[in-house]
């Protein structure tokens, strides 16, 4: 920007007020059109880019895959089976999940059948309802929770046998099945908890089997 008139014309009397007043200025070069003018958002556009943000801005062709450990199943020697596995934490989170919902439909069903055939001392049919109710009440709860801590302490114990022995068989799972059946019903006494072992033992086995040949 020039002023036509110096500025060293200007005298330290003459009021600035009235100097700028009768200033005159003129731009050096082409106008500029409101139309080109620059604007704030213009500004933020160039400064902060959004494609320049992402994670995965600039990549073009050269990404080629990407490897996600999520996806990853467990290496370890023998935990091939038909339900693919992660590690530790699926067989716990899962194995445990599903155990507790099997036994609440299984008492569930039970319940269903003993409150039905329940002898009343007088035939009513909202009697007859809260009879079933309640066995499905008492026996869903209770096979669901001893299910899902038998599932529980099994897989934990599998887990660490597995990871102690570096590998997975039908050994170890029988293994974990026998003293998961001796600690669940320790305080029954010997012959209750020898009994709890061989029958949790067996079935993990024959679980374990069945993973392996499908």
């Amino acid at each position: 920007m020039s002023s036509s008139d110096p500025q060293n014309s200007a005298s330290g009397s003459q009021d600035p007020a009235s100097f700028l007043r009768s200033a005159t200025f003129s731009r050096d070069g082409p106008a500029v059109s409101v139309e080109n003018a620059v604007t704030a958002n213009d500004l933020l556009s160039g400064a902060y880019d959004p494609a320049k943000l992402h994670p995965l801005a600039q990549l073009g062709d050269q990404l080629d895959y990407l490897v996600l450990d999520d996806d990853k199943t467990s290496e370890l020697p023998g935990a091939g089976t038909a339900i693919p596995s992660r590690g530790w934490s699926d067989d716990l989170c899962y194995g445990t999940g599903t155990m507790y919902l099997s036994g609440l439909a299984l008492g569930g069903f039970w319940g269903v059948s003993e409150g039905a055939r329940r002898p009343l001392a007088v035939s009513n049919t909202r009697l007859r309802i809260n009879s079933v109710l309640n066995s499905v009440t008492r026996r869903g709860t209770f096979i669901g929770n001893s299910a899902g801590v038998l599932a529980l302490v099994y897989n934990g114990i599998n887990s660490t046998i597995d990871s102690f022995r570096g590998k997975h068989d039908t050994a170890g799972s029988m293994a974990a099945g026998a003293l998961t059946g001796a600690l669940y019903k320790s305080t029954a006494g010997v012959k209750p908890a020898l009994a709890a072992a061989s029958v949790i033992s067996g079935v993990a086995g024959i679980w374990s089997y069945v993973k392996k040949s499908v």
